[in-house]
């Protein structure tokens, strides 16, 4: 997060810090091309605060991207997908990521991209939804000869979906994220045909 990165952070320092990167996303998903003096404003430090611990936007848009991908491994985490029972562990995790989404929409979106460290760490979330995925196929719930990187790609597209819409669609009410999550794994896991008796 900052530009040292070998030596942990004072603690007054890391409040510092994240005062910076919270304020970085409420200002950025407002206005992308927000100033650093903008986001110093908005964190209530002075401009040399921020350029101490970030020496240029791009630096602090890449800290900032990766904060928001280690919440959303935190979030993963937090579903226990190793452990719980497969379709509780996708269920938990949805919701969490719908909340670390909605939370962290500047963050997570195109514009804060190029962060390496984010990126990897949505490699290895990527990695672990494929492991679960293959946890609930072993159960039988996805077809056996289903391509499990393609059923990662359609979920984190009915996440997307869900949260921003297409072109001309109004996004779903993420108020309810239990709800909305029930709602993306019944989809991903049935289809929207009729349901068959059984």
């Amino acid at each position: 997060m900052s530009n040292t990165p070998g030596r942990p952070l004072r603690a007054d320092a890391e409040r510092s810090v994240r005062a910076i990167l919270a304020a970085a996303e409420r200002v950025l998903a407002e206005t992308p091309g927000a100033s650093m003096e903008q986001i110093a404003e908005a964190a209530g430090v002075t401009r040399t605060t921020v350029h101490r611990r970030f020496a240029n936007r791009q630096a602090l848009v890449d800290a900032l991207a990766a904060e928001a991908a280690a919440k959303l491994a935190e979030a993963i985490e937090d579903g226990r997908p190793e452990t719980a029972p497969p379709l509780v562990a996708l269920h938990r995790a949805t919701a969490n990521v719908l909340r670390v989404k909605a939370a962290w929409g500047f963050a997570l979106g195109p514009a804060a991209a190029q962060s390496e460290q984010a990126a990897r760490t949505h490699e290895e979330i990527a990695r672990r939804c494929v492991d679960l995925l293959g946890r609930i196929r072993e159960q039988g719930v996805i077809a056996a000869d289903a391509d499990l990187e393609w059923v990662r790609r359609v979920f984190y597209a009915l996440i997307g979906e869900a949260l921003h819409g297409g072109a001309g669609a109004a996004p779903a009410d993420p108020a309810d994220p239990d709800a909305l999550a029930a709602r993306i794994v019944d989809t991903l896991l049935h289809g929207v045909g009729p349901r068959t008796a059984r």
